[in-house]
């Protein structure tokens, strides 16, 4: 019989309650103001959290412990180490030390490093970040750590995303203590990441090989009904897919990830979850682990779960739009209106630093969401454009118009509004229609920024999300820590800088060609495919971004640079050699084994000697003959311009090469075997049909 909620909800995390029962008062104590203050962990007190973590497992059937970590890859890393530790006459004992608790050295030589260190330099370490819970994952203790080389340098997604909350704290406290705030210490970013996919049945998923290589169709007809008569969005959901979504969601909250809201999305078998708020760090495990259990969960259940950008053409991708907004430790949301009129002035200072931010880095914050498999999706389908852009609303919108120009603003009850002197009038969350087609867009007391892939790690896009704030925080109380009169050069910051950053906000339509042409005329960058956007990482005015606020030094972001082009041009390579494989072996065969069925009727009809036509088999043979004629030539010229690739050139060149070249001989080609699917009978062709994909949950 399953576990209420309640008390099912964290059952397998080592969680604050949890330590209040299991450690002494005074370990306990330690323990928290390590975590407050951002110290390293005393022995002494680890080895007591280690015994009590240890022992907690161990009641949960844990037979193992792992360091749970975040490297390059985009996926998580996990090496298992049992309990067990020799005794005399041949017993063991379980046992799990502080040193072990607190650090680990896995060989980690074959992570990507991007060049911070060379194949042979075998050493990395993992730390333990206290900030987020221990959880058990199939019968193992998994601590969740950060990865750095020998040498310090972080090599993994967690490092920076930390620095970056830091940043961020530092900067925002500069600005609060400014509004006479003393009483807040600390302040984080929380995320909402909703996570979109697809569920097909297993049977077919198993006959894709481009599906199990790739995460993609590298081909398919468009079938006779898609997402058309948008039927599926929000549609009763389907018995088979229920029971997935109700394991998925217990699973979920054993883990302690909040999962809140499930439902059908656009496109037919795709779907959503979307969880509860957590603090950015937390929402990053959390939304790893949730991706991890989706697929998992979904084999128990015969299906396979896709989270590629773009699993089917012609349908709506996947994204995983990234609710970011900004708390005090007091429980202050400083992206809300307020009542009062400090708290006004405040809420339009933190909202003006994240336009600022958003114009200032729009090609930088463009970056956090590029990859092979979202250049696919932005643009198209209900995602954002790659220009980015802020949504405002109508009424706030309104506000910042009054600012520019100096007005007081009236609201609809003809409310004075001025800055620092009266109450701004509050400001409902739903003043305004949602832009489904904005990339970044307010939406009551949070940004929801949409452009992110659904496979992607939410630590890059939040990494570089919380830099940019903190940077236009940083220039903001650098000028107002020397301002004589507070409100007076508030007021004069705020017309400045809301002038100047105006341009980044729109609040029509951003599919139109309209706004790509006004987007021009604004001077906004138009980034269209990663390899356009990656050479931003190492420009001039990133590295001093970045280093300046501690989040990357220089080597670390050229690292990242050389590991993303690398991730780029080797995707779109398995890709072309399973597009390859899969029309040499099964489509070519399907072709000529079509034309030799027409072929035979045409001869029969010809051989019969009575007057009978063939001029539909001649017709469909000839339209056939042809097909893989064409077929045969782009196939030829795909490997061949595989073959020309120079392994030797700059990581770049490489990239522009897979993306000019080779990405278009796989669209030349894919246009064939489309067309040849539309005419090769189902009982000859390899391949499920998107159709029998897309429908194949009954």
């Amino acid at each position: 019989m399953t576990k209420n909620v309640p008390e099912l909800f964290g059952s397998m995390v080592f969680n604050d309650e949890v330590m209040k029962e299991r450690l002494p008062k005074d370990i306990y104590k330690a323990l928290q103001k390590t975590i407050a203050d951002g110290l390293h962990l005393q022995l002494d007190v680890a080895n007591v959290v280690a015994a009590a973590m240890k022992d907690w497992a161990i009641e949960k059937g844990a037979t193992h412990f792992t360091h749970w970590f975040q490297p390059m890859t985009g996926v998580t890393a996990e090496k298992h180490d049992s309990f067990i530790s020799p005794e005399p006459g041949g017993k063991v004992i379980m046992e799990f030390s502080g040193k072990e608790l607190v650090k680990g050295e896995p060989d980690a030589s074959s992570f990507p490093s991007g060049g911070l260190r060379a194949t042979f330099e075998a050493r990395g370490y993992t730390a333990w970040d206290p900030t987020s819970y221990a959880f058990i994952k199939d019968d193992t203790l998994c601590i969740p750590t950060a990865f750095c080389s020998y040498s310090g340098e972080a090599l993994d997604k967690k490092t920076p995303l930390l620095r970056s909350m830091q940043a961020l704290d530092k900067q925002a406290v500069r600005v609060l203590r400014l509004f006479g705030n003393t009483d807040v210490k600390r302040v984080i970013t929380t995320v909402g990441p909703e996570q979109e996919y697809f569920l097909i049945d297993q049977s077919v998923y198993d006959k894709r090989p481009d599906l199990i290589y790739t995460g993609r169709t590298l081909f398919g007809a468009k079938p006779p009904k898609g997402q058309e008569l948008e039927d599926h969005y929000f549609g009763t959901i389907k018995p088979r897919v229920s029971e997935y979504m109700k394991e998925l969601d217990k699973e979920l909250w054993k883990l302690g990830i909040l999962a809140k809201t499930k439902h059908n999305e656009v496109a037919p078998a795709q779907h959503e979850l979307a969880p509860v708020f957590s603090t950015t760090n937390i929402a990053t495990d959390h939304n790893q682990l949730t991706m991890e259990m989706m697929k998992t969960v979904a084999g128990r259940h015969g299906m396979a779960c896709l989270l590629h950008e773009k699993p089917f053409a012609g349908v709506n991708g996947s994204g995983k739009h990234n609710n970011w907004s900004i708390s005090t430790d007091t429980g202050a949301n400083l992206l809300e209106p307020g009542a009062t009129p400090s708290q006004n002035a405040q809420f339009l200072l933190f909202l003006t630093a994240v336009i600022k931010a958003v114009d200032d880095y729009q090609e930088l914050l463009r970056l956090s969401v590029a990859s092979a498999g979202n250049d696919h999706r932005l643009g198209a389908n209900e995602a954002p454009p790659a220009i980015m852009s802020v949504f405002l609303g109508d009424e706030l919108s309104d506000v910042v118009d009054s600012i520019e120009k100096g007005v007081d603003y009236h609201d609809k009850e003809k409310t004075l509004m001025s800055i620092g002197a009266t109450v701004l009038p509050h400001i409902p969350k739903d003043t305004t229609d949602r832009n489904r087609t904005s990339p970044f867009a307010f939406t009551g007391n949070k940004f929801e920024f949409r452009s992110l892939g659904s496979t992607a790690s939410i630590s890059g896009p939040n990494v570089i999300l919380n830099t940019i704030v903190a940077e236009s925080l940083s220039e903001f109380a650098d000028e107002l820590e020397k301002a004589e009169d507070f409100d007076s050069a508030l007021d004069k910051l705020l017309r400045r800088e809301l002038v100047a950053h105006k341009r980044i906000i729109f609040n029509g339509n951003g599919y139109s060609e309209e706004w790509v042409e006004e987007a021009e005329r604004r001077g906004l960058s138009n980034l269209k495919s990663t390899v356009d956007a990656l050479p931003v990482f190492i420009q001039d005015k990133t590295i001093e971004l970045f280093t300046k606020n501690k989040v990357y030094t220089e080597s670390e972001i050229r690292s990242r640079y050389e590991i993303l082009l690398e991730n780029y041009y080797k995707t779109i390579n398995i890709e072309a050699m399973t597009l390859i494989s899969m029309t040499k072996k099964d489509i070519m065969g399907a072709a000529i084994e079509y034309q030799y069925t027409l072929a035979e009727v045409f001869n029969a009809k010809q051989a019969t000697g009575v007057a009978v036509t063939a001029k539909t088999e001649e017709k469909m043979l000839a339209k056939a003959a042809s097909l893989t004629e064409a077929l045969a030539e782009r196939l030829d010229k795909l490997e061949a311009d595989v073959d020309k690739v120079d392994e030797s050139a700059d990581a770049l060149e490489i990239a522009k090469y897979y993306r000019e070249v080779i990405f278009s001989d796989m669209s030349s080609l894919r246009e064939v075997i489309d067309d040849l699917e539309v005419v090769i009978p189902s009982d000859i062709w390899p391949y499920p049909t998107y159709g029998e994909m897309l429908y194949s949950i009954k």
